[in-house]
Formats: structure tokens, sequence, C-alpha cells
């Protein structure tokens, strides 16, 4: 093992080998009444035979806001986007080593149906929340600030027993119950099928096909990446341009990054599978443990011992491509305790890899604020003094460690 820098430590537990994905959404669960119960990442409950219901509204705004290459057939233009939905899902079915893949996916994710009802997204109203799984491009919304193109409402559960609208009753915290897509309709945006913006009329509008397969990766309990070629990135292609490769039959995935693929694997693995079996575990402190502030929490004993927050990432040493990335900075113990101590754990990655590990800051670009899902849900109810969070640690140099395969 080799490390660098002399302000930051990676201490390294148990098996040495490859790495976790793109961040989690997370919530509490409320069930362990310590500390406001441990973190459980968001995802679906797909076992069982449960199928996930999905649709999408027809309902469009204007006609400049979605280009189409098919004529003014009304049919024909919708058959054209359904195809840019579908091709979207097909992106994350297209991952191996997972459960939602090509074969179940017809099991777990039901047909996608349309509907011809304006504004029939969830809306703003929480207590209108349906539990149908929708995607809209005709509906307004306050989350449409400046600068945002397409925005995913999860709801998740924060104990077993919960149900809302259609949905079924939730197994266990963190269940996904109901999501929602908004593209942005009010045309200060303008988005393209992927033949639309390959002709002269898609210049100056977003893939669609991008912006809904990054929408898609929150319906999966995803949140956001930092690493920058990753789909599930905050910030979308510039306008006439698409992320990654096209999908095709032999490759539908082949938009999505190693970390996207890598933080489905996670959420959703495939018992099957044993080659993506790899993980590391380990904790990201300072090599001076006085430059750590702490947070006052006698009731729970917590205080900050590691470096929250922090962006750990993983390099193939022989490819040099970015692997995967995950946030350090809790564990929790078997009482429902939340220890602000810099642990990750990244896991589901091929084995027989030479990785390099990087530990750096959220201070670029990409900001503590486009982790609010994975962060914001860690603790149980707000203004309960037994879990706080504190704040995102972006006050270190950063560090580099070798790993053998």
């Amino acid at each position: 093992m080799r490390r660098a820098c002399a302000f930051v430590m990676i201490l390294l537990l148990g098996v040495i080998l490859p790495v976790n994905g793109t961040a989690f959404g997370y919530t509490a669960d409320t069930t362990v009444p310590s500390a406001g119960g441990c973190a459980q990442p968001d995802r679906w409950n797909a076992a069982g035979g449960v199928q996930i219901n999905r649709r999408w509204s027809t309902a469009l705004p204007g006609s400049n806001v979605i280009l189409t290459v098919a004529d003014s057939s009304e049919s024909a233009q919708l058959a054209e986007i359904e195809q840019a939905i579908s091709d979207s899902f097909g992106a994350w079915t297209g991952v191996t080593g997972t459960t939602v893949n090509a074969t179940n996916y017809p099991n777990e994710f039901g047909p996608l149906n349309q509907t011809v009802t304006a504004g029939a997204c969830s809306n703003d109203n929480e207590s209108n929340i349906d539990g149908l799984n929708t995607i809209c491009f005709d509906q307004p919304s306050t989350g449409f600030t400046s600068g945002v193109l397409a925005f995913t409402r999860v709801i998740t559960a924060n104990a077993p027993g919960v149900s809302i609208g259609a949905s079924a009753t939730s197994s266990f915290a963190g269940q996904i119950l109901d999501a929602d897509t908004l593209v942005r309709p009010d045309g200060q945006a303008i988005f393209a099928t992927p033949q639309a913006l390959a002709t002269q009329a898609g210049q100056g509008a977003y893939d669609l096909e991008s912006i809904l397969t990054h929408e898609l990766g929150h319906w999966m309990g995803l949140d956001h990446s930092a690493v920058m070629r990753a789909v599930m990135y905050p910030f979308a292609p510039p306008p006439g341009t698409y992320t990654g490769t096209r999908p095709s039959p032999d490759s539908p995935d082949a938009m999505l990054a190693d970390d996207d693929r890598t933080g489905l694997r996670s959420q959703y693995p495939d018992p099957n599978d044993a080659v993506d079996v790899g993980t590391i575990r380990g904790a990201l402190v300072p090599a001076n443990p006085f430059a750590l502030a702490t947070i006052p929490s006698p009731a729970a004993g917590m205080n900050v011992t590691g470096i929250f927050g922090g962006h750990v990432v993983a390099v193939d040493e022989d490819t040099g491509s970015v692997v995967a990335g995950t946030i350090s900075g809790w564990s929790c113990s078997a009482s429902g305790t939340m220890q602000f101590d810099g642990s990750f754990e990244i896991q589901r990655l091929p084995v027989g890899h030479d990785y390099v590990i990087y530990a750096e800051p959220l201070d670029g670009i990409f900001t503590p604020d486009d982790l609010s899902v994975a962060l914001g849900g860690l603790c149980g109810a707000s203004g309960d003094s037994a879990c706080a969070m504190p704040a995102v640690n972006t006050n270190f140099n950063g560090a580099m460690l070798t790993s053998g395969p």
C-alpha cells in the first residue's frame, strides 16, 4: 500500500477490494427508538413478485418545448417521446449484476402505460400524493426554480406498515412508495428526442434521453454523484450534446458510467452474481484528530470523530477509469445510535483489479447542497436532539491510497 498527503488518513478495514457507487437517498428508521434510527438506503421492494407500476402523461406543453422529427401526427410524436422514455428505463435495466435487469424487469416494473390526464404527477401538496409513479411534461411546480430542467420527487416510508395512495404497504424503512418526474414545461428550456437532437432543429435543445435517464436514477433510489462522467452528476450535458454513448441492443446501458452501475448493483444486488462482489470498508479521519469540531449530544453519546461528507473515489489503476465514488461520514450501532465517525462502505465491483482510492472535499462545482437527499435523511424527525447531523467537512486536503486485488 502507498499513502500520500499528510492532512487526512484513510483507514481501510476488512477486505481490500473494490468500491461502492454513487450516493444513495437515505431515510431514518423511526422504529428504532434511540438517536432517531439508523439511516436506511431508499429502494423499491422488488421481492416476491411485487410490480412497480409506471406511466407517463401524454399531455404535452407547447410544440416548441419538446422537439421531435415525427410529423405533425400526434400519435407519431408520442411514439417518439415514449421511445426515449423506454430507452431511459432500459439504461438502468441493462446493467448486469442486479435484480433490476432485462430478465426480471417486466416482473418488477410494469408496462409503460399512458395517461391523458393533464398534471397527472402528484402536485406540491403532500396530502395529494397518490402512490402512482408518473412522468409529466406539462405540469408546473414551485420546484422549477432558476436553472432546474427537471426534478424527481421520491416518497419513502420511515417505518414498516406505511402506505399512501394506491401503493402497497411498506415492508421496511426506506422503501420507495411513490416516484414522480416533472420536466420543465414553461418554455425556458427546450428538449429534443435523440432523433431530433441530431438534426439542425435540435441544436440549442437539451437531450431528453439524458435528462430522463438521470431522473430515473432517482426513481431507483440514487442521489447525485460527484463523478463528472456519471449520469447522476447533477449538471446536464450542454444543449445539443448527450451523456455517454447512445444505447444499442447490445449495450442498453451505454449511457451510464461505472459509478452509476455500481450504485444500482449496491441497491439491488443479484445473489447469483459471482463477479461484482468486492468491498472496501474504512473510515476517513484527520491526521490530526484535534482538527475536528464536535457536536455535543450527551443523550446519545455522539461526537464527530471522523470526516463527514468526504468524497471517496476508486480509480482502476490499470485503465485510469473512475470506477466509483461514495460519501464518507457515518455508521450506526446495534442500538440504533448514529455515529459520525467518517466511515464508508463501498461494494459490488468486479474483483481482481487494482484500485487507487482517493479522498477529496466537496468544495468544487459539486457541493454538499447537491447531496440534500442523501444527507437530509440520515437523522430522524427534525429537532430530534438525539441525532444532530454535523456540517459537511470541506476543510481538508486530499489523500491517496493504493490497494491490490
